[in-house]
């Protein structure tokens, strides 16, 4: 009997020590868990309206895009998005605005191709560095460049004007919307690809440059597809290919120029938002998200397609990848070829 009390006594005793330690245990984790700072909650963004700066006039297309994004993005994020144009020199005057802005997503430029063909263009001019002081947020749509010509020239596929270019060179004269625009290089970069000799012949805006070949005193010009379908449907001017990797809605009969036998040239007109360097990852992933939303709204998808535009939204990463190269291609084209800010 006296063994079996003290083995009660033994066990009772080693119960009480496995209790003692399990509410030491549950008093230390609960002292541990008391001293945990608290999560702290992500501070709410936007807080205040934000602006999108547009380096060209109002009435342009970048204008019109940036315009309709600013209204939808506007409406999702619960803050005003205003827009602020800022022309000049290039599209420079404008991205020096954003460049010098704060990296909080506040600021943002809407911007096309001349973005990449200004530091060539400009270099030691320039009052920011074109990759170290933009972080690409959104590529967001692109349009096809149109080649055309007067009714009489005697070509009419891409092939046939660089036979004819090649026979009279130095003859063949091109109009574009204005010295270092995005319809000039496009003419540019496949004359200089194929070796040509033309005679530049710059306009201010595609209007005087499209007016002059359907009255027959330039050979060909270079423009946006929108700029220039109706007078082609009109039958009062040629067209001759676009860019692009397909056809496009607004001139479907028309060839591009891959399917012309020049799989290596393309040069759309591309139309994309730019941040300052340094934005916070959150804020650049909300920013993409919310133009990939504003994109695909009844509004930007009809102005889209009567331009002759597709959306085009590429996340952060392949816009800057994008916009370098462009950068390095046009410090080589540019200086080739002889072409300096006016």
């Amino acid at each position: 009997m006296a063994r079996l009390y003290a083995g009660s006594e033994a066990l009772a005793a080693a119960k009480r020590r496995r209790g003692a330690c399990a509410g030491a245990a549950i008093l230390l984790a609960a002292m541990l868990a008391g001293q945990a700072p608290p999560a702290r909650a992500q501070a709410p963004w936007p807080v205040k309206p934000m602006r999108i700066v547009v380096p060209v006039v109002p009435g342009s297309f970048t204008d019109v895009v940036a315009r309709a994004l600013a209204a939808e993005m506007g409406e999702s994020l619960g803050q005003p998005v205003l827009v602020e144009n800022r022309a000049g020199a290039g599209t420079t005057i404008g991205a020096a605005t954003v460049a010098k802005a704060s990296a909080d997503g506040y600021t943002l430029l809407m911007t096309e191709n001349s973005f990449s063909i200004a530091p060539a263009l400009y270099g030691r001019q320039m009052t920011y560095d074109p990759v170290r002081d933009f972080q690409p947020v959104t590529l967001v749509a692109e349009a096809p460049t149109l080649w055309f010509s007067r009714m009489d020239l005697p070509a009419r596929t891409p092939k046939e004007l660089v036979q004819l270019a090649r026979n009279r060179p130095g003859e063949l004269t091109f109009a574009t919307g204005g010295n270092g625009t995005s319809s000039h290089l496009a003419a540019e970069l496949f004359i200089d690809r194929q070796r040509l000799k033309m005679v530049h012949v710059p306009f201010k805006g595609v209007a005087g440059s499209i007016a002059e070949v359907i009255a027959g005193r330039v050979d060909i010009g270079t423009s946006s597809i929108a700029s220039a379908a109706a007078p082609v449907q009109a039958g009062r001017m040629r067209a001759l290919a676009v860019t692009g990797p397909e056809r496009n809605p607004l001139l479907p009969e028309v060839p591009t120029f891959a399917e012309s036998g020049f799989g290596d040239y393309d040069m759309p007109i591309w139309f994309g938002l730019i941040g300052p360097a340094g934005l916070p990852a959150e804020r650049l992933d909300r920013l993409h998200a919310e133009i990939v939303r504003a994109a695909g709204r009844p509004r930007l998808r009809e102005l889209f397609a009567a331009q002759g535009a597709r959306a085009l939204l590429v996340p952060p990463q392949a816009f800057t990848k994008r916009v370098h190269a462009e950068i390095a291609l046009w410090r080589e084209v540019i200086p080739r070829v002889g072409i300096r800010a006016e």
